[in-house]
């Protein structure tokens, strides 16, 4: 059997070196398998690992615990005698060398056979444990070492200088190679075996850092702070008995050029033994394996005595899962997974917490945090979100100076003009053109660079919603059948609903934030998210109306497809035999005369074709079709293309942020270079009302009797109703923990803004606007920050979000100048935006929990937290 090593792998705990749950009381791990819950009988471990000596120290929440990149040395037998060669490497994950030592395997969830685990338990109870050891050097922990044995096992001088002089050979290193070194490689190795073939001197241990080491370009995979441990086994023939020894340096020292990487050292394994015993290498493994354990590595750190790492292991050895032999494949690699759970979680979970005090509310609100609580006074919530912002406000413009920032400005751009054209012509149709694109267009830049200038939540985006076109829907109908004046009603409608906005800031109604369910706002998302789903499919199914496919198009009567049949010699026109019948979007006719020759006739006359539609037919729906899905695919391909293999990390980081523009970018040069009639971005051009009946203001009085203005209080009630809940229920799932985020939210400030913007745009009879969830969404997740290092085979950890007001404010002064960039967007198909309205759509409705997933071990089908084993090899006792 097989051990698979629970919680190998990394988390934000072990990356952050410290536990953002209260402390964990280290003194249980003296009886792990009581404390586990996992023994039937009494624990056999000393007194002292019982007690308070197997706490390593009550102190242990304070300490930070550097990451440790663990290499595993082996001695092997080559031609030119004993060499020590990096064999496997570990941050989080194992990488092996792989089979003729030319590359790495990809990264791997360790699996071990568990009698290497005994046989390491056994290392440490009779070996020698070196604890804080003060030394400078490799050497002098040589020395300390080999002359630390017990006074039974003392070794001879002469035995001693062999040993020492065997552990100071210069382990033979594989570093990661470029692909320029790959192939420079691959061109000389012919060269590169001959000299393969000449013997070397073996060169002794360097005292510093060599050049191989500062170039090796797996330093970049290691965060920053990482130490390193070294694991060095190997048979030795002049050994009787196994020489092993733990060692923990007090402080991290350069060991000259022993690692792969030039790093400071912390730890120590060296096992080597008489070479009757072939399990050295899979306890070497074990070891490697057993300090990539958060849990362990902190019980490593602390520890003050054997005791102490025996008992850290046996709490390792209680989370194991052992398969049984024969039932799996033991070469089969178990890929990393795509979460861990934490250490505290792993800790408290054994104790029978099945989470963290803290994870026990609800990760999605703010609700603990000062955001929604009342004061109590009048505004007090909207002062207290204007000092909590205030601070902050310098840095919203200086933390955008990012490139990501460029490329959400355009993404978002992109997504607020579609959005922009596609409800104002819904307005339009709905209001026979008292609202259009143009008032769309300059509303929303209006709207958006007010809000985004002195909101609470700069990273929200304002739009026209579905919600308020169906009222604007219902209230132009309302005012048609009643004789009213539909905008001199609506801006009584405004002024109205911006009173009762008021009134809702001054006494803190937005603390009823609290009371909104999880699944609310789930299902809220993913109604709205649905919604721009159905439209964009929905506006792609029009284009079948407005581009008809030809379905009864027949390749032998091409010549109804403006092609003519010439039966003169090529190069010459006969006017009597060429037909030129109907353009291509008519339906084929058979020839109306005797002249008129079908392709087989013409061909078979000895005519030839002549015409630009005699080898296809345009067909706008189907390109149109395939720009849509080309545009959705790119985007979600190229997103995701951070954690792809190819191409240096910097390079698929820039990829993925500039996802979305690259997609678009491609889709357009497409469609540039068939040169199809697909349709195109249309924006204004003349700055005026697109109803000619209309003004830029608003009169309130003279086209209603004088009652409108009172009854126009009812119809905003409901609109107040409506703008509340749709805003500060799209402001709770932007202000999620789960984010991030560090300036806080503001609730109150963010509605005041809203309901004096309805104000102006009532006034103006511009649209009204409120927070739209999607766009939003997808603002918030093109300013994604990720840590700029990841172990082989970590995902990036989510840092947050860049939280500024500049794209936002970018966004909606690119909106106000779109009247006058009409020449350069209308190379921009519609199906492109589409296709992008598409894949925020897709994505808001991937960032919802409402939906099933993996349970863990518990539910047979995951490798979580818990771990797996293989079949053991046959091995025999160390001989101790």
């Amino acid at each position: 059997m097989r051990a698979h090593m629970p919680g190998v792998g990394g988390t934000a705990l072990q990356e952050a070196g410290t536990c953002s749950q209260p402390r964990p009381d280290w003194s249980n791990l003296g009886a792990p398998s009581q404390a586990l819950g996992c023994s039937i009988f009494p624990s056999r471990m000393a007194p002292a690992a019982r007690g308070a000596g197997a706490a390593p120290r009550q102190d242990v929440g304070d300490v930070t615990c550097p990451l440790l990149f663990i290499q595993l040395n082996q001695l092997l037998s080559t031609p030119e005698g004993l060499e020590w060669r990096e064999m496997a490497r570990c941050i989080k994950f194992e990488e092996k060398v792989e089979d003729g030592g030319e590359r790495w395997s990809s990264p791997h969830v360790p699996a071990l056979p568990l009698h290497s685990l005994f046989q390491l338990r056994t290392c440490l109870q009779k070996g020698m444990v070196l604890l804080d050891l003060d030394a400078a050097s490799f050497k002098e922990i040589i020395d300390k070492v080999l002359s630390g044995n017990p006074e039974e096992a003392e070794l001879q001088p002469a035995l001693r200088e062999r040993l020492t002089a065997l552990l100071l050979l210069q382990p033979r290193h594989q570093p990661m190679k470029s692909l320029l070194q790959f192939l420079t490689e691959l061109t000389l190795s012919p060269c590169r075996g001959k000299a393969k073939g000449r013997s070397e001197p073996r060169a002794q241990l360097s005292k510093t850092p060599l050049k191989e080491q500062l170039r090796n370009r797996f330093r970049k995979k290691v965060p920053p702070g990482a130490e390193a441990a070294h694991v060095a086994v190997g048979e030795v023939e002049f050994l009787e008995k196994p020489v092993t020894a733990f060692i923990r340096l007090r402080h991290g020292v350069s060991l000259g050029s022993l690692a792969e990487v030039a790093l400071p050292s912390r730890f120590l394994f060296i096992l080597l033994g008489p070479p009757k015993v072939k399990a050295y290498h899979e306890v070497g493994r074990a070891m490697a394996t057993l300090l990539m354990d958060e849990l362990f590595q902190r019980v490593a750190w602390q520890a003050e005595h054997r005791e102490d790492l025996i008992t850290g292991m046996e709490a390792f050895l209680d989370e194991l899962i052992v398969l049984p032999p024969g039932k799996w494949d033991p070469s089969a690699r178990i890929p990393p997974p795509s979460s861990l759970s934490s250490p505290c979680r792993r800790w408290l979970h054994g104790n029978g917490d099945m989470a963290a005090p803290g994870d026990r509310a609800s990760p999605g609100h703010p609700r603990s945090g000062e955001e929604l609580e009342r004061t109590g006074r009048l505004f007090g919530g909207l002062l207290r979100d204007i000092r909590r912002k205030a601070p902050w406000y310098c840095s919203d413009f200086s933390d955008a100076l990012h490139p990501q920032c460029l490329s959400a400005v355009l993404y978002i751009y992109l997504a607020t003009v579609t959005n922009a054209i596609t409800f104002g012509g819904m307005l339009g149709d709905a209001t026979a053109n008292m609202q259009g694109v143009l008032e769309s267009f300059l509303g929303t830049a209006f709207a958006g660079f007010i809000f985004c200038l002195f909101s609470g939540q700069p990273l929200t985006i304002l739009s026209s919603t579905g919600p308020v076109l169906v009222f604007e829907r219902l209230l132009f109908s309302f005012s048609q059948d009643h004789n009213l004046d539909y905008l001199e009603f609506r801006l009584w409608i405004g002024l109205w609903v911006a009173f009762f906005g008021m009134v809702l800031v001054a006494t803190e109604a937005s603390h009823l934030v609290r009371h909104f369910t999880r699944f609310t706002e789930e299902g809220f998302c993913a109604l709205i998210s649905l919604i721009f789903i159905y439209d964009s499919l929905k506006k792609m199914l029009s284009l079948a109306d407005a581009f008809p496919i030809n379905w009864q198009y027949r390749l032998d009567n091409v010549t109804s497809y403006s092609c003519t049949c010439n039966l003169s010699s090529p190069g010459h026109s006969s006017a009597g035999n060429d037909t030129l019948l109907p353009s291509p979007l008519l339906p084929p006719q058979p020839p109306a005369t005797p002249e008129g020759l079908s392709r087989t006739q013409c061909l078979d006359q000895g005519g030839h074709l002549l015409g630009t539609s005699c080898q296809y037919v345009p067909d706008v729906t189907l390109i149109s079709f395939l720009l849509f899905g080309g545009t959705f695919l790119s985007c979600a391909a190229l997103k995701r293309f951070r954690s792809s293999c190819y191409f240096p990390a910097g390079v698929r980081k820039l990829v993925s942020d500039f996802a979305i523009i690259l997609a678009i970018l491609a889709s357009c040069a497409v469609d540039a270079t068939l040169g199809l009639e697909t349709p195109k971005l249309l924006v204004p051009s003349e700055l005026k009302p697109t109803n000619p009946a209309r003004g830029w203001v608003i009169i309130p009085f003279g086209a209603n009797p004088w009652w409108v203005c009172l009854v126009s209080a009812v119809p905003a009630v409901l609109v107040t109703i409506l703008i509340f809940m749709d805003q500060q229920i799209t402001a709770v799932i932007l202000n999620r923990r789960e984010y991030k985020l560090q300036k806080g939210a503001g609730f109150h400030l963010d509605l005041l803004c809203v309901s004096l913007l309805m104000v102006v745009t009532s006034v103006t009879g511009l649209p009204w606007y409120v927070s739209a969830t999607v766009i939003s969404l997808a603002h918030m997740e093109s300013l994604r920050k990720e840590s700029e290092t990841s172990a082989p085979g970590e995902h990036p950890e989510f840092l947050g979000i860049r939280e500024q007001r500049l794209t936002g404010l970018a966004v909606f002064i690119l909106m106000g100048v779109s009247v006058f960039m009409a020449p350069v967007l209308k190379h921009i198909p519609m199906p492109v935006l589409y296709g992008v309205f598409l894949h925020m759509g897709v994505a808001a409705l991937n960032s919802i929990q409402v939906r099933g997933g993996c349970t863990g071990a518990a539910g047979g089908g995951c490798f979580g937290d818990q771990g797996v084993c293989s079949a053991p090899a046959p091995t025999a006792e160390l001989g101790f």
